[in-house]
């Protein structure tokens, strides 16, 4: 074989050789690409989850809930009550909890593995207990994927926000209403 053959092959197959290194290191590019599309994706289903809670809640509609909500479900008031998922679907079921209106705002999803955290500001009106729940709230919710595909909610906080001095007109009641049912 002469040299110049030799340098041919040579030069091909370092060629052949460049062109699948450089393919193999520019694949996990566009693959980088995937999870920050899967992570948008995952968080639109959430805000979604969220809005057939909100439907629910408005609606009492139990069964629905009680599709959204795990069986480990525990839920903290603004007064510090804690609900397990019975005791939620049963305030519900017997309308010591009626939402009228629920309005949100300012929803945030944040993705930590199979776990999504919403944090939202909600304007809320109807009753707990028979005592107005008028106000406005900032939430936190906790939604589990599980292995069979489903988000379930495994935890609720809600907190009243303070309400502006120019909007104040009678003291709020001294009583522990519960929040926007969890």
């Amino acid at each position: 074989m002469t040299s110049r053959k030799y340098y041919r092959r040579v030069s091909a197959l370092t060629m052949a050789l460049l062109v699948t290194a450089c393919a193999s290191l520019l694949a996990p590019l566009g693959a980088a690409a995937q999870p920050h599309r899967k992570g948008h994706d995952v968080k639109q289903q959430v805000e979604e989850l969220e809005q057939q809670w909100r439907t629910a809640q408005l609606a009492g509609d139990v069964a629905a809930m009680d599709k959204l909500l795990a069986e480990d479900y525990i839920g903290i008031s603004m007064n510090g009550q804690v609900n397990t998922k019975a005791q939620q679907l049963e305030r519900i079921s017997t309308r010591r909890v009626a939402i009228t209106k629920l309005d949100l705002s300012e929803m945030k999803v944040k993705l930590i593995g199979s776990i999504a955290i919403v944090t939202s500001r909600a304007q809320v009106e109807g009753t707990s207990d028979n005592v107005s729940v008028k106000g406005n709230y900032r939430y936190t919710r906790v939604y589990q994927h599980l292995p069979t595909g489903e988000w379930k909610i495994t935890s609720f906080e809600a907190t009243r926000l303070p309400q502006p001095a120019n909007e104040k007109s009678t003291p709020p009641p001294q009583n522990t209403a519960h929040p926007p049912a969890s």
